[in-house]
């Protein structure tokens, strides 16, 4: 398995080899079918952010300890999981450019191979040892379940309220983010105001991350992002880009996403990329992700000077400028 972060600092290089290792160490199972699933999706890389955030935030706070690279093991993990059971309920056929591993093995071994990788990331957190790792662990995947439920619940519903979508994306996204940073301040036992500081890092970072993810999908095309551009509106979600264009576009416009969201209508994709381009709401979500990267870049004051603040300083303006 090759190490397919996208660090934009050679710092994390080494302790990233150590995680992906323990990736593949970790993901043994006498079941081959489990084997072949959990190396599919985890070979398939990926940009590693949350297993990169709680080694970044340990290094930044001066932890030194094997403990980093199996929670950062831990939480690709439990990513890994998540995105087994996105596709499945989603129907997603492409992601990272290859097919699904619902695609290719089925749904019931999809799901069956995401609960595994859920209860091997538990085993792993225990070995830690550490009761706080578990509570800041457990109360992520509860979080992220009820996140799923939430989306789920507003899929082909045009009128959501945009603090509904966000609040979907703080509890589906950004709450593993927020996790990862955390568990760097748990490892380094730093004071709680820094702690929290981190948290909140993690949390406006991954909100800013999924609003980009959200706009691509009216910007980008298969190539660049490794997934079948429009899947969004195939799946009925009401993300930020159309809600912002339905509320500036004009009655025939509002419509036609109305129609698009409740009906998962892809067929005049073009028109409703176009009417998402015209009404600005391309660069207005865009803002709205640089709104929150900055409140990320600002928790960074509670750490020390160094090299790692500063590519974790990085990170935000990365974020927001992304293009896949």
């Amino acid at each position: 398995m090759q190490n397919s972060t996208t660090s934009p600092t050679p710092l994390a290089a080494d302790d990233m080899r150590e995680v992906d290792a323990v990736i593949r160490r970790r993901l043994s199972s006498d079941v081959a079918l489990v084997n072949q699933i959990a190396e599919y999706i985890i070979g398939a890389g990926g940009k590693r952010m949350r297993p990169l955030l709680v080694i970044m935030f340990a290094r930044a706070l001066g932890f030194r300890g094997r403990e980093q690279h199996e929670l950062a093991a831990t939480v690709e993990f439990i990513h890994t999981a998540t995105l087994l059971h996105d596709d499945v309920v989603d129907e997603s056929s492409l992601r990272r450019g290859r097919q699904t591993a619902n695609a290719l093995f089925g749904n019931a071994a999809s799901v069956l191979v995401g609960d595994f990788l859920y209860s091997r990331a538990f085993q792993m957190m225990v070995a830690v040892n550490r009761m706080r790792v578990l509570e800041v662990l457990a109360d992520a995947t509860n979080v992220i379940a009820e996140g799923e439920v939430l989306q789920l619940m507003n899929m082909h519903d045009p009128d959501i309220a945009v603090s509904e979508y966000l609040r979907v994306i703080r509890f589906k996204t950004a709450k593993l983010f927020e996790a990862s940073a955390r568990l760097g301040a748990v490892l380094a036992e730093a004071p709680r105001e820094v702690e929290e500081a981190c948290a909140a890092y993690g949390r406006s970072l991954g909100t800013a991350f999924q609003l980009i993810d959200d706009l691509l999908d009216y910007e980008g095309n298969v190539a660049e992002l490794g997934k079948n551009v429009g899947d969004d509106l195939r799946e009925g979600k009401p993300t930020l880009p159309l809600l912002i264009a339905m509320e500036r576009g004009t009655p025939d416009e509002r419509e036609l996403i109305r129609h698009a969201i409740e009906h998962g209508e892809v067929a005049r994709l073009a028109e409703i990329v176009e009417i998402v381009r015209h009404t600005g709401a391309i660069t207005a979500t865009r803002e709205a992700a640089r709104r929150e990267a900055e409140q990320a870049a600002a928790q960074l004051a509670h750490l020390p000077a160094s090299e790692h603040r500063e590519a974790l300083l990085e990170f935000c303006a990365r974020s927001v400028e992304r293009s896949s």
